[in-house]
C-alpha cells in the first residue's frame, strides 16, 4: 500500500472560512467515493498553532504506484488541485507501508 500525504499552507491573508478554500475542502471532501483507487480518505484543518504547521491536510492511501498515478490523473482530483492552486501551495509525501 501507498499512504499519500498532502499538507497544504494558505498564502499570506487567505484564511479557512475564504470562499475558495471551502469550495477546495468541497472539492477534494467529495473526491471520497467518486475515484475507485481510493482504499482509504480523510481530511482536516490543522489544530495546532505551532508556527511551522500547516493549515490542512490530506491523509489516503492507495493499493500501490499504478492506483496512486491514476488518482493524480483523475479529473476530479485534477480539478481540485486546479482550485487549490489559487490559494495555497503544499508538499507531499508517498512511502509504502
Amino acid at each position: 500500500m501507498i499512504r499519500h500525504l498532502v499538507l497544504f499552507k494558505l498564502h499570506e491573508g487567505v484564511e479557512r472560512d475564504d470562499p475558495r478554500a471551502l469550495k477546495g475542502v468541497e472539492a477534494f471532501r467529495a473526491l471520497d467515493g467518486a475515484i475507485p483507487e481510493i482504499r482509504f480518505w480523510e481530511l482536516g484543518w490543522n489544530v495546532s498553532d505551532r508556527p511551522i504547521a500547516h493549515d490542512f491536510a490530506i491523509n489516503s492511501a492507495f493499493d500501490d504506484a499504478e492506483a496512486l498515478r491514476r488518482y493524480v490523473e483523475h479529473p476530479a482530483h485534477q480539478a481540485g488541485v486546479a482550485l487549490w492552486r489559487e490559494f495555497s501551495t503544499w508538499v507531499i509525501a508517498d512511502y509504502e507501508f
